[in-house]
């Protein structure tokens, strides 16, 4: 009981990437520049896709909830950091800490999950087009999306609920931008073995499983394209999957170079990676999802001349 009040009596000092005045000035523009471009590009797609009812589909209504998520994800920690690198008090409170990391670790899984799903429709839409209207049905494309709340709820609430059980007496100095799982595991001064465990074993169930379902259905949509005999067709067909393919190599890309590795060889060089899978993740899917996608192309424009008329009347 004596560690567990002594961690939630304490403060961490979020130190960031650098700790030089001139390289944080650089950081706040930059990182500010990136939050903006980020919240304006998912805002936009979650109102283009809610505008315009010929974009009422399941995948662009798995792509509005993607965008929602990701811009949850980074006003959950950039606006935090742009204050720490504008002020000298850096300190963030335990209660803080934690209720940062448990909204970081549900929606990473939540990213996750809503793009495995979306993986699945695709693979509907593409290996079974005749059955794709009865097979994705409003009701249980709410179901799945249900699923992967709860899901997600509860991995973030497990990893925060052990984090409560862990006595932090050394050093609490995080040099990250945020308060990260493998981070304030190395800070802990008490036995994380149970924590290390649940976070193998759930990580497994959360991150692997749902990777090896698309890794499947990709193996089952490339199969499809392949049989289709024009290359017209072959390329209309993938073209529909391409820009659900590039969000998730670049997710796991950056998410793998920070986890795929042991605890003990986590370090301050991993920071880049942690930027790439947390600021970066978020600010390019709007623009892979809406570079060669016409019907987004056509229900921007029209939410933007929209907006424009409104202005003018």
């Amino acid at each position: 009981m004596e560690g567990a009040n002594q961690s939630e009596g304490s403060q961490f000092l979020l130190l960031g990437i650098s700790e030089r005045p001139e390289q944080q000035r650089i950081l706040f523009w930059m990182f500010l520049s990136m939050y903006l471009v980020t919240v304006v590009g998912n805002v936009l797609i979650v109102l283009a896709i809610s505008s315009d009812s010929r974009l009422h589909t399941p995948m662009y209504f798995f792509l509005a909830n993607l965008s929602f998520t990701d811009l949850f994800f980074v006003t959950n920690t950039i606006p935090k950091m742009l204050v720490n690198l504008q002020s000298q008090n850096k300190a963030i409170s335990y209660a803080g800490c934690l209720t940062q990391l448990y909204f970081l670790v549900s929606l990473v899984a939540l990213d996750n999950l809503i793009l495995a799903v979306m993986a699945y429709d695709r693979y509907v839409a593409i290996c079974h087009p005749l059955h794709y209207t009865t097979a994705m049905s409003p009701k249980l494309c709410m179901l799945l999306l249900t699923l992967c709340w709860v899901l997600s709820s509860l991995y973030g609430l497990i990893h925060t609920l052990l984090m409560t059980r862990v006595t932090f007496c050394g050093s609490r100095k995080i040099h990250y931008i945020f308060c990260e799982m493998y981070v304030l595991l190395r800070l802990a001064c008490s036995n994380i073995q149970v924590n290390h465990s649940v976070l193998v074993a759930t990580g497994c169930f959360i991150f692997l499983t749902p990777l090896g379902f698309m890794i499947t259905s990709y193996v089952r949509i490339i199969r499809a394209i392949l049989r289709i005999p024009s290359a017209t067709g072959k390329y209309k067909a993938f073209s529909t999957c391409a820009s659900h393919l590039a969000v998730v190599s670049l997710f796991y890309g950056t998410l793998g170079m920070v986890y795929l590795q042991p605890l003990h060889t986590y370090s301050m060089k991993d920071s880049v990676a942690t930027v790439m899978y947390a600021v970066v993740t978020p600010m390019m899917n709007p623009f892979i999802y809406s570079l060669r996608n016409k019907d987004m192309h056509g229900a921007l424009g029209r939410l933007l001349q929209g907006k424009a008329f409104q202005r003018l009347t």
